[in-house]
């Protein structure tokens, strides 16, 4: 499972209505699901590699934040997931 917050500068988007003025979400999305497609060990790995992406694909963000979690660990319990968080702040 995926929670993800992209911080960006939003003022031209909601001034114009043009989606080229903003983070597209279906290119978030693609990126999302092409990262988690490469096979990872670790999940801190897998979200290293979606951060440094999204960020690739839009310079414009200013902060990310992200979490990712393996829902039914092999932990040998009754355990829903475990998670990893990961944020960043772009200057």
């Amino acid at each position: 499972m995926v929670n993800l917050v992209l911080t960006a500068p939003l003022e031209k988007a909601v001034a114009t209505d043009n989606l080229e003025d903003t983070i597209n979400y279906a290119t978030v999305y693609e990126i999302v699901k092409r990262e988690m497609a490469i096979p990872s060990k670790l999940l801190e790995h897998a979200a290293g590699r979606i951060m440094t992406a999204l960020k690739n694909a839009f310079p414009e963000l200013q902060e990310t934040e992200l979490k990712l979690s393996k829902l039914n660990p092999p932990f040998g319990g009754d355990v829903y997931s475990a998670s990893v968080i990961l944020s960043e702040t772009y200057s």
